[in-house]
């Protein structure tokens, strides 16, 4: 009886994803699940180097918000595969990454070490609050005309064919 109570449980676990929200996020093939929401764009904040940051200096182009925290080993693994999208896309995608859930001390240990994206120190919180994000590791896909078309985890292939989709 026992077994039958742990395969259950064991069962629910993986339907569950053990946590991991995958909610609105591109289904099988890449296609995007569009949420039907527009992005907000009236946020601001601060870069890595302390300069002012004006969220409407998005509009206009595809957009992927990382939200991310230093110490989460899923962040740090998925870290390069963003760096390289910021990259590849350079001048078509805008790709910011929005660090929280730690202090700036920690977030400039790691943050400088990944490239070719835009950072943003929140560690407030607010830009997370602004756009609704609960936990890391979250990406917020929005495309050139302000619809958010992905917010939740995204695996590295799904993020990836999303922005080949929105960069045309």
């Amino acid at each position: 009886m026992r077994w039958i109570i742990s395969a259950v449980v064991i069962g629910l676990l993986t339907l569950a994803g053990c946590g991991t929200t995958t909610a609105n996020s591109p289904a099988a093939g890449g296609a995007p699940i569009g949420t039907g929401k527009v992005a907000d764009y009236d946020f601001s904040g601060t870069t890595l180097s302390g300069a002012a940051f004006n969220g409407s200096t998005l509009k206009g182009k595809p957009t992927v918000l990382w939200f991310w925290a230093p110490w989460c080993p899923t962040c740090l693994g998925q870290s390069p595969n963003v760096a390289e999208l910021g990259k590849k896309y350079a001048g078509k995608v805008n790709i910011v990454a929005v660090s929280g859930l730690a202090t700036k001390e920690m977030i400039d240990d790691i943050a400088p070490a990944i490239h070719n994206v835009t950072h943003l120190v929140d560690t407030k919180g607010t830009i997370w609050n602004h756009f609704h994000v609960e936990a890391q590791s979250t990406f917020t896909v929005i495309s050139a005309d302000g619809e958010i078309v992905s917010e939740g985890y995204l695996e590295d292939a799904q993020l990836d064919a999303l922005v080949a989709r929105l960069a045309g």
